[in-house]
């Protein structure tokens, strides 16, 4: 059944060397008053899976289609990751005891046994998000170069003509095949302007859906101002960290400001603040029990403090001798598009939030 040939696409893609990122998502409830109801997490059934293989298998299939035909196209495609961008993940991985297959050039199957050596552990979640945070956007482009983390050398869009036009362009070059037309194709140069016009839509939707959601999660979160919440910290920057709560998988800030007594000094290498009195440090992956004090509704931001009993132990806690410390090598940088959490550039305070990149 269609079970059975879904299962056997599955095994043959990560045979192959297919990598498999499994983030959670969430759905906002809205109540009949038109307010946020609650932030629910989406579960991924086994007809999501399915349906997700036989898509992939029928986009594999429209890319070779075009791709033997000889015709210009429009491909989905994936880079490689920047060797600055794999140069930090393996400094965060270091710091959690994990290490990372492949040398300067890692594999899609290299992440993909990274990702099953840690889906056991409880900062899994975390560490999905990094390692997604180190690759490269997907784009569409008209050179057919391959998608890096699926491990396929043809690759489009081609199962959702009704909502993007990337997969209309698609069928109507698959139609035009279909009917013996050689005439009438658009030229590369038309196909590649729509393509990059195409990503940059894509971005810009994307852009939109995050800040709709990060608003209404606000709202939500507004009306749960001084509960104690259980988080894990998904981000370290200069000013202080973010933090994921659990229950609601809302994202809001600790600022350095309310992390205690003591002065936090941002190790952007290691994914880590450390106090400088206490030498307490925070690292991505750390659980932490937090209170909403601040929800600014106009732009989503959620601002955090610990609890106090937290609060109270780490500000009467000894100061340890401070040891002589060598001077320290400048942190490598990453490109402009890195993302917070990669350890690469640090966002200022004012854009916080960061966004799931597409396939």
């Amino acid at each position: 059944d269609l079970q059975d040939v879904a299962t056997a696409l599955r095994e043959r893609r990560f045979a192959h060397g297919s990598m498999d990122l499994d983030l959670p998502e969430t759905r906002i409830v809205i109540g009949e008053d038109g307010e946020v109801e609650a932030v629910v997490p989406v579960e991924r059934t086994l007809a999501h899976r399915l349906i997700e293989d036989c898509m992939l298998a029928a986009n594999v299939c429209a890319a070779r289609t075009i791709e033997d035909s000889g015709v210009p196209g429009i491909y989905r495609i994936h880079d490689d990751p920047k060797p600055e961008k794999i140069e930090n993940l393996r400094a965060f991985l270091a710091e959690l005891g994990l290490t990372m297959t492949g040398g300067e050039k890692p594999k899609a199957a290299d992440f993909m046994r990274l990702i099953r050596a840690s889906k056991d552990r409880p900062d899994a979640h975390v560490i999905q998000t990094v390692i997604l945070r180190s690759l490269a956007q997907a784009r569409y482009d008209t050179e057919n170069s391959g998608h890096f983390a699926l491990n396929f050398d043809d690759y489009t869009h081609f199962t959702s003509p009704i909502r993007r036009y990337p997969d209309l362009i698609v069928h109507r070059i698959i139609k035009k095949l279909v009917l013996g037309k050689k005439t009438a194709y658009p030229d590369r140069d038309q196909l590649q302007a729509m393509a990059e016009h195409c990503s940059m839509t894509e971005r810009r939707a994307d852009d939109a859906v995050y800040e709709v959601i990060r608003k209404l999660k606000a709202r939500y979160l507004a009306t749960h101002a001084s509960e104690l919440f259980e988080g894990v910290i998904t981000h370290i920057a200069s000013f202080g960290a973010f933090v994921e709560l659990k229950e609601v998988f809302v994202e809001g800030l600790l600022h350095v400001t309310e992390m205690g007594n003591d002065f936090f000094v941002h190790d952007p290498v290691h994914h880590r603040l450390v106090g400088e009195r206490t030498r307490h440090t925070y690292r991505i992956g750390d659980v932490v029990n937090v209170r909403v004090v601040r929800v600014n509704l106009d732009d989503g931001k959620v601002d955090l403090v610990l609890d106090e009993s937290v609060m109270d132990d780490k500000i009467r806690q000894p100061a340890e001798p401070k040891k002589k410390r060598r001077k320290s090598r400048p942190a490598p940088k990453a490109d402009s598009g890195t993302t917070q959490k990669n350890g690469g550039k640090s966002k200022s305070n004012k854009s916080r939030g960061r966004k799931r990149r597409r396939a």
